[in-house]
């Protein structure tokens, strides 16, 4: 009875668990069918996880300037990874000064980090301080004034307060100041929570159009979210003049659903190949750093 009551509960527990990836792993698939589906096989069958008539419509339109993409593409990858470089550094930084239980004003420092998380500038006063650096129209726009994230430093000093102050002892005795204490011991025990910071940093630079959008008038300087924004912007502007004029426009001619699902794979689709790598790290890293013995 135990064995079989046993097995009942992991087919249970396991078909559920199926049914949760299925839920997860379906739309992904049909986001992709689409993207390669004939617009017109689409309006008369629906989505599905088939593609309707494979059809790189979607794709030719988004790239018909594949300079811009490119370029898009690169800045992108240059802002993610200098905010990736400078945010986890300077937040790790920060979080193991707040850390240290010597320091005396550390319980002020983290107030001051709380009053961010609950209180907001406004766009006003953010733009107008941005402008006055003189950072309008350059690449510092798109990283430099997310770098520190109230979230991530709690979250890393949450981290590194469990970690055994025994070490840091031990390393003081032999002689250690704070930075070789931070670099020899601190960092190498701390990778889950670098990792989860890490890949939450690289998603909100990735995916960022918003700064792009206040800060940025170069075209050369727009990002790869941006410039699909534009371009989504442009389609439907296209669609509501043809259908006020009342133009005879065959719906081939006007890019739709593929399109629209094309975009979502060029956006989205190198982060589905990142994640993979930080998935082992970022929930040990969420569930350590987020809960306090």
């Amino acid at each position: 009875m135990k064995k079989g009551a046993s097995l009942g509960s992991k087919i249970i527990i396991y078909t559920v668990l199926i049914l949760c990836c299925l839920i997860c792993i379906i739309p992904l698939i049909t986001v992709v069918s689409v993207s390669f589906s004939d617009d017109m096989r689409l309006i008369k069958e629906g989505y599905g996880i088939l593609p309707k008539g494979f059809s790189l419509e979607g794709y030719e339109y988004v790239f018909r300037a594949p300079a811009e993409i490119i370029r898009a593409y690169g800045v992108t990858i240059l802002v993610t990874i200098l905010g990736l470089v400078f945010g986890v550094s300077i937040n790790a930084l920060l979080a193991y000064v707040l850390s240290v239980k010597e320091y005396r004003f550390h319980k002020q420092l983290t107030i001051f980090l709380l009053i961010p998380m609950l209180l907001s500038g406004g766009i006003v006063s953010s733009y107008i301080w941005i402008t006055s650096l003189n950072l309008k129209n350059t690449l510092w726009v798109m990283f430099v004034p997310s770098i520190v994230s109230p979230w991530n430093v709690i979250m890393m000093r949450t981290f590194f307060l469990k970690l055994p102050y025994s070490l840091k002892e031990a390393a003081t005795i032999d002689g250690a100041g704070q930075l070789t204490i931070f670099t020899k011991i601190i960092l190498p025990l701390s990778k889950p929570v670098l990792a989860t910071i890490g890949m939450l940093t690289v998603l909100a630079f990735w995916n960022d159009w918003y700064a792009p959008l206040l800060y940025i008038t170069d075209p050369e300087l727009y990002n790869l979210q941006y410039r699909l924004y534009l371009i989504m912007k442009n389609v439907q502007e296209m669609t509501k003049a043809v259908m006020n004029a009342g133009m005879n426009i065959s719906l081939k001619d006007l890019p739709t659903e593929s399109m629209r699902m094309a975009m979502c794979v060029i956006s989205a689709g190198p982060m589905l190949f990142v994640f993979p790598f930080f998935q082992k790290y970022l929930v040990k890293g969420l569930t350590v750093g987020g809960v306090k013995e």
